[in-house]
């Protein structure tokens, strides 16, 4: 894959896109298909160019993680648990990255599930519950676990344990492109302006 500074951005960008949502739809059961949509249909484009073309349309699609993460390096988040979730999945990816059999179990899955995401797309209840499965089944046995709070009404409901669960294996699809682009935390210590810039640099 050919990649550029810029690419551990959007990769960047699709993990807090898809942990934006993940808080969305624990607080008011409800996610932003335009959001969802192009971080979830990532983790079924695993032989993509690059990084743009994980997420189908590259910056343009990704404007909301874009602006969340650019909001997180000038210090201005708004919600304080977002940057602790990123952390938990960064952290998340690095165990799986290094356990080869749920490596392959996801990807095995993955595989089963992609004519059925193709037909129905990645947004229907039956993918959901497929991708949410999948993540219940291998990656969320691994440590640290991913701890979402949200509206106890709503996190009680299958439907939306399903979609939250899809969208964390996006999360973690989108933390392992960052890591295989050359992304590392130093990067948030070290190349913080950087980074800024480059997130403005989409965002044009």
């Amino acid at each position: 894959m050919n990649f550029s500074y810029d690419d551990r951005v959007l990769a960047l960008a699709g993990l807090a896109q898809a942990l934006q949502q993940v808080r969305r739809i624990a607080e008011t059961g409800q996610s932003q298909d335009a959001a969802a949509l192009p971080v979830l249909e990532s983790v079924f484009r695993i032989d993509a160019g690059s990084a743009a073309e994980v997420y189908g349309d590259g910056a343009r699609v990704l404007e909301p993680g874009l602006r969340a993460l650019g909001d997180y390096l000038s210090n201005r988040s708004e919600d304080p648990l977002l940057p602790r979730l990123a952390l938990a999945t960064l952290q998340l990816e690095r165990r799986f990255s290094g356990e080869p059999n749920t490596l392959a179990a996801v990807g095995n899955g993955l595989d089963a599930l992609s004519a059925q995401a193709a037909s129905l797309g990645c947004g229907h209840p039956e993918v959901l519950a497929a991708l949410g499965g999948l993540y219940a089944d291998t990656i969320s046995h691994l440590r640290p676990r991913i701890m979402v709070q949200g509206n106890p009404h709503y996190l009680g409901q299958a439907g939306v344990v399903s979609e939250i669960r899809a969208l964390l294996l996006a999360a973690v699809r989108s933390a392992l492109l960052w890591r295989q682009l050359g992304g590392s935390q130093w990067q948030f210590l070290f190349a913080r302006r950087a980074m800024v810039e480059s997130v403005a640099r989409h965002l044009r």
